[in-house]
């Protein structure tokens, strides 16, 4: 690094200040605390954007607890001014260009050196990478806790998919905030959370970033993996989330339902969780389905034999078939239903996501016998006699209202 002139803390506070106001701030860490303070080993500062409002998130550490706080750029420059020399010894400032480091030496004077960002060869990838809703780079401490990410926020190589994967998944999730109240909790209920990476990244999303307040279910039939979330959702100090044995079919809540996920459930465990989201009238779904093998064995077209005579082409389509009727079928229910693209799971290669908004009016007579025939139409082209999201709704398919 560097050296450059060792100005004093509010001359530090004042590059603090510059950064925010510029907005090219990235991050700044507050560690090495003096032995005779009680307060936080660290804290971690990062830019958030809440409401329109460009708020600084202040988040503690100490041992496995963490603690969040949101502050205006004016209250948290003031924070840096009193804490770095008083009660911390060393600072670390990264921006869009540069990445200045402080500490206060035995003799309590303050060195500062410098040195430039380091850039991604590809201009392009470091948009990308910027555009992160959980940055790289960046310490979070649920990600250290499931493994994808070290102390220190740099992302572990086995775990690049992972984060990409937790990284596309908000970016589906605050696509449909508008959808959601915007006042008052937020009830979710994620069907099959397994080992809950990824609910703990709506958690962390909605709570976190967005500054919402949300009760969170998972469900999952696992007792040991429901154990291991227990215990990391305890170590992070999170509240407001809880994990319960069973499925989504059994599952009973008087409570306001606004968003029900449902990642990797295998085969019509999908078409459970789908079904009963439109049973409590859910505002939104998202939904990634996994391996479908229901519909394969009833396809049956003479047209089409040249492909179902290969049993890998008759399963790629059978779930392609499977996921247009279950979006054909939620169309029916009154919900506004898009197939996108997802970036695969782990053990399975669908890369598809059903996206379905609840519409404020119940769709029209006409709208919905053109979606009803839409469905029966693809079933009798392809000889399928039954699918089981249509059993499960059975004569319910009528237009959800509010």
């Amino acid at each position: 690094m560097t050296p450059v002139r060792s100005p004093d803390v509010g001359q530090f506070a004042g590059l603090v200040a510059d950064a925010i106001e510029s907005r090219t701030l990235i991050s700044l860490v507050l560690s090495g605390a003096r032995p005779t303070e009680s307060s936080p080993s660290r804290l971690n500062v990062r830019p958030v954007d809440l409401k329109g409002r460009l708020r600084l998130q202040w988040t503690s550490q100490s041992g496995a607890q963490e603690k969040h706080e949101n502050l205006s750029a004016d209250a948290s420059v003031k924070r840096v001014d009193s804490l770095l020399g008083r009660v911390y010894r060393n600072a670390v400032l990264k921006t869009q260009t540069e990445e200045v480091n402080a500490r206060i030496t035995k003799r309590g004077k303050l060195q500062v050196s410098s040195r430039p960002a380091v850039q991604n060869a590809s201009p392009a990838a470091h948009n990308r990478e910027r555009a992160h809703l959980i940055p790289a780079g960046v310490p979070c401490p649920f990600l250290h806790r499931i493994g994808v990410m070290t102390a220190d926020g740099q992302v572990r190589a086995p775990q690049q998919h992972k984060f990409r994967q937790i990284n596309r998944y908000l970016e589906f999730v605050r696509d449909v905030l508008p959808e959601l109240p915007a006042e008052g909790p937020l009830r979710v209920v994620d069907c099959g959370c397994g080992k809950s990476g990824l609910t703990f990244a709506l958690r962390h999303f909605l709570t976190e970033v967005c500054g919402r307040e949300v009760q969170l279910t998972g469900l999952d039939w696992n007792a040991d993996v429901l154990e291991t979330c227990r215990r990391i959702s305890g170590q992070l100090g999170w509240t407001n989330i809880d994990f319960r044995p069973g499925d989504i079919a059994s599952y009973e809540t008087d409570e306001t339902v606004h968003l029900v996920v449902s990642l990797h459930a295998c085969d019509t465990a999908t078409d459970a969780a789908l079904a009963q989201a439109i049973r409590w009238g859910a505002n939104v779904i998202l939904s990634v389905p996994c391996c479908q093998h229901e519909l394969s064995p009833q396809l049956e077209s003479a047209p089409l034999d040249a492909l179902l005579r290969h049993g890998i082409l008759r399963e790629r389509l059978a779930a392609d078939v499977t996921d247009a009727l279950r979006a054909a079928l939620l169309e029916v229910a009154g919900y506004r239903t898009q197939v996108l693209e997802f970036i695969d799971l782990e053990h399975t290669p669908k890369n598809l996501l059903l996206r379905a908004v609840r519409r404020p009016a119940p769709i029209s007579e006409d709208q919905q016998r053109q979606w009803t025939d839409r469905f029966e139409s693809l079933k009798r082209l392809l000889g399928i006699e039954s699918q089981a999201l249509e059993k499960l709704l059975s004569e319910r398919l009528t237009p959800v209202q509010e």
